[in-house]
């Protein structure tokens, strides 16, 4: 779980919606779409997940994160078990189905009343199959590869988008939490 180090999760979720559309900018046959996934539905916009990630911030402030990334991450062995018990999109249908069960944990782990599951939430999943190099890479500071090339291996995983308030807008909720102990159960 991060709150964007890299990127600026205090404002808009465009930049980083934008940048996890990348590989359906690249790909060639619009039927190859990886479109983005919740508990509800399998077949969302990118521009539905930055609409209602965006519009779902009252009564945070300016210094407030409105977002989380969550990072899915299988080993290389994990994935190569899936795709040999489940095929390609069998494995993707897997970690999806993953995916929603990590956001139930999340859910209950804040403790907090009315929430309890995924359907409380906001939350949108993007699968990926390949991972890039970046400029912070020991590969590229060498020279071995260029920023941008794709990392060998099985890469495929999952990154999702959740906002700091619950589904009502109501409830704030952040992963996040510093407390040390006024509130033992929800730290």
């Amino acid at each position: 779980i991060t709150d964007s180090e890299t990127g600026n999760n205090k404002g808009s979720c465009g930049q980083l919606v934008k940048y996890l559309e990348k590989e359906n900018n690249l790909s060639e046959q619009k039927k190859d779409l990886e479109y983005w996934f919740n508990h509800q539905n399998k077949t969302i916009s990118p521009q539905e997940v930055r609409v209602n990630i965006d519009h779902n911030i009252a009564k945070l402030s300016r210094n407030d994160a409105k977002f989380f990334l969550i990072n899915i991450s299988p080993s290389e062995q994990e994935i190569m078990h899936l795709k040999e018990r489940f095929g390609n999109k069998g494995t993707e249908e897997k970690l999806k189905k993953y995916a929603n069960n990590i956001m139930d944990a999340y859910a209950q782990n804040f403790k907090r009343n009315g929430i309890e599951n995924a359907k409380d939430l906001l939350w949108y999943g993007k699968l990926e199959q390949h991972r890039y190099y970046h400029h912070t890479n020991e590969e590229v500071k060498q020279g071995l590869v260029k920023v941008g090339e794709t990392k060998a291996g099985e890469q495929m995983h999952i990154q999702i988008i959740v906002s700091r308030k619950d589904r009502t807008n109501k409830i704030k909720l952040s992963p996040m939490n510093t407390s040390r102990g006024k509130n033992k159960n929800h730290s």
